[in-house]
């Protein structure tokens, strides 16, 4: 199939759900580092989910919006469980494959535009799916945002990295130019390729528990780590402080 530049993911997922079990997208970071993302991570079911992954599903409750819902494996795996969800994802190609694998309620949408009839006990951004945020900036946007689109009490289940937690050099030299560059160590520039064929430069941030707990609380949020791993994956909680 012909890939669209302007969505390489999306035509690489349905490359996969018609039945090429090897289609990836290869990620360029703007330094030149790259690395294969292959779309059957997107279709895992649950028996492959990581611990992460399952503890993240075991603290949703009530009302799910599921941000980024990709293939919707996190959505169906919480439909099964008999929350209500709604997933949302810019790609109109990953809308049409959820709502073909049986995701009830999948929509096209921006998170940062959203305003949903009715609000959500728990946003869930997996995968590390935070990073759309792209920045700092981004972040602070996106708390204030999030807090009308909760119940009283509502909370944000997402994963990230601390990207220092590696003996990776070129790693380490990316957040030394980051530095010098006056950017959080963990603000990075990618871009997607499918077939040939690249998609648009976009920022993605990977941010530290402690900077994201900080920026939490700033904008009236608590944060709690509920799983750590060695590598520098977490899973975080964050829950709206009222008053």
């Amino acid at each position: 199939m012909y890939a669209n530049s302007t969505d390489p993911l999306g035509d690489a997922l349905i490359s996969y759900i018609q039945g090429d079990l090897l289609s990836k997208v290869v990620v360029y970071r703007d330094d030149g580092l790259s690395e294969d993302l292959m779309m059957s991570r997107f279709f895992q079911e649950p028996s492959r989910f990581t611990l992460v992954e399952k503890t993240a599903l075991e603290n949703c409750r009530g009302g799910v919006l599921d941000i980024g819902g990709g293939a919707g494996r996190y959505s169906l795996a919480l439909q099964s469980r008999g929350l209500r969800v709604c997933a949302i994802d810019i790609s109109p190609a990953a809308v049409e494959i959820m709502k073909r694998r049986g995701v009830k309620d999948a929509r096209v949408a921006d998170i940062f535009k959203f305003e949903p009839a009715q609000a959500f006990d728990t946003l869930l951004m997996m995968m590390h799916g935070i990073g759309i945020v792209e920045n700092l900036a981004g972040l602070e946007n996106l708390l204030k945002h999030a807090s009308s689109l909760i119940q009283f009490g509502g909370q944000i289940i997402l994963d990230s990295i601390d990207v220092r937690c590696t003996r990776n050099v070129m790693h380490h030299a990316y957040q030394e130019v980051c530095g010098r560059l006056g950017r959080y160590f963990g603000e990075t520039r990618l871009q997607f390729e499918y077939l040939g064929k690249k998609g648009p430069s976009f920022g993605w941030l990977q941010i530290d528990p402690k900077t994201l707990a900080d920026y939490a609380h700033r904008a009236g949020w608590a944060s709690e780590v509920l799983y750590w791993d060695a590598g520098g994956d977490y899973l975080a909680g964050l829950t709206r402080l009222e008053g």
